[in-house]
């Protein structure tokens, strides 16, 4: 693997060629050294000084966007059908699928991103993808496999709903809602609810891992943190036994 080849493969990716996960990025980062993106392209760090002053010599503006190992995406690649409020939010090597919206609050990190359509306000990190119909709130979080996520790979099922400034540190499945400013780490204890309303026992967080149809919230009388279903309690400890 060439430092060319991971760029090809960032390419790819927002390219919509290929799905996150579907390459293998191990040790991309130890090919890649930080780059000036700039107005007027890729320019070596050493080399800045001396292009910015030659700009100015001849009446230019060098602009950097960033300095980073790769750039942001719309420089290189404008997917059709997505709309994307600050570009510099979403880096080269982001997948983001026809329909969807990446607000100003909203970040798409590489190996990443969206099957849409779907309202991105919060952040995608790294490997998280995120399915059809679902609404990441303003500011809320996925944790990735970079910093500090461990090897779980966060997904977000169809039509969930993430409120602001809300995060998982596990995978959603479909219909699921995750309470706003509700952070909910694989370690969580969380108190399972039968469709009745009823206490049926309390688990770790990552027990829920995939599940669908799941309403996480925090018991604002005693600070728990619930999690709200449409299924019977028999029904719960066959579906949760079903993922030992």
């Amino acid at each position: 693997q060439s430092a060319p080849e991971v760029y090809l493969k960032l390419h790819l990716l927002s390219h919509r060629l290929v799905k996150p996960h579907q390459l293998d990025l191990t040790g991309m980062f130890g090919l890649l050294r930080n780059i000036a993106w700039s107005s007027e392209g890729a320019i070596d760090i050493i080399e800045l000084p001396a292009r910015r002053l030659k700009a100015r010599l001849e009446g230019r503006t060098l602009s950097v966007d960033c300095v980073d190992k790769f750039p942001k995406m719309t420089d290189y690649v404008v997917p059709n059908g997505v709309r994307i409020a600050d570009t510099a939010r979403v880096r080269l090597g982001a997948y983001l699928g026809e329909g969807t919206t990446v607000m100003h609050e909203g970040f798409v990190n590489f190996n990443a991103g969206t099957e849409g359509p779907g309202m991105i306000e919060g952040r995608i990190s790294a490997g998280v993808v995120v399915g059809k119909g679902s609404d990441l709130g303003g500011g809320c979080s996925t944790m990735g496999t970079l910093s500090g996520g461990g090897n779980i790979i966060i997904s977000v099922g169809e039509g969930c709903l993430i409120g602001a400034n809300a995060g998982i540190g596990i995978p959603l499945g479909d219909r699921c809602t995750v309470e706003a400013g509700l952070y909910i780490t694989a370690g969580a204890k969380v108190t399972l609810l039968d469709d009745q309303g009823q206490e049926v026992r309390t688990l770790a967080a990552r027990e829920l891992a995939g599940q669908d149809d799941l309403l996480l919230r925090r018991n604002s009388t005693n600070g728990r943190i619930e999690c709200l279903t449409n299924k019977s309690a028999i029904a719960l400890n066959e579906a949760l036994h079903a993922h030992n």
